[in-house]
């Protein structure tokens, strides 16, 4: 095999190990989040109103889509990944990141955002996590 040739293979083989993770990735952490002062402004936010959130009291909602398992999704609201500054970005300014979205700005604070993004990742299924995260021989008849 020529030097080029090498060079390409090693090239390829960074590139296709990139694009897949073995395992899943840890749970998220948001800087100078607390996840236990977010389920308390989640309720106090009024966003059990709109959405499902186990562990939040009151949280039934059906206008919103359920945010179980919420740490394992691979964006949020279709529109951004779903990583902390993304998140934040949404909770704080929903109608900045999706004009016209049905989910309103309820004036978050930035502290706020990060302690509701905080629980949020605490929310996970136990499972093998999002489908761009599994390993192809973990996927039945692979």
């Amino acid at each position: 095999m020529s030097s080029r040739a090498a060079v390409v293979s090693i090239a390829l083989l960074a590139l296709a190990s990139a694009c897949r993770e073995e395992g899943v990735v840890a749970q998220q952490r948001v800087p100078g989040g607390v996840a236990s002062r977010g389920a308390r402004a989640l309720a106090a936010y009024g966003c059990g109103s709109c959405h499902v959130i186990p562990g939040v009291t009151a949280a039934t909602g059906r206008v919103g889509p359920p945010l179980t398992h919420f740490a394992d999704r691979t964006f949020v609201a279709g529109k951004v990944r779903n990583e902390p500054v993304g998140l934040i970005a949404w909770i704080q300014h929903p109608q900045r990141v999706s004009p016209g979205t049905a989910m309103p700005d309820l004036a978050v604070t930035n502290a706020d955002a990060r302690d509701m993004a905080a629980y949020l990742y605490t929310l996970v299924s136990g499972r093998l996590g999002p489908p761009h995260l599994l390993r192809v021989r973990s996927i039945p008849g692979h």
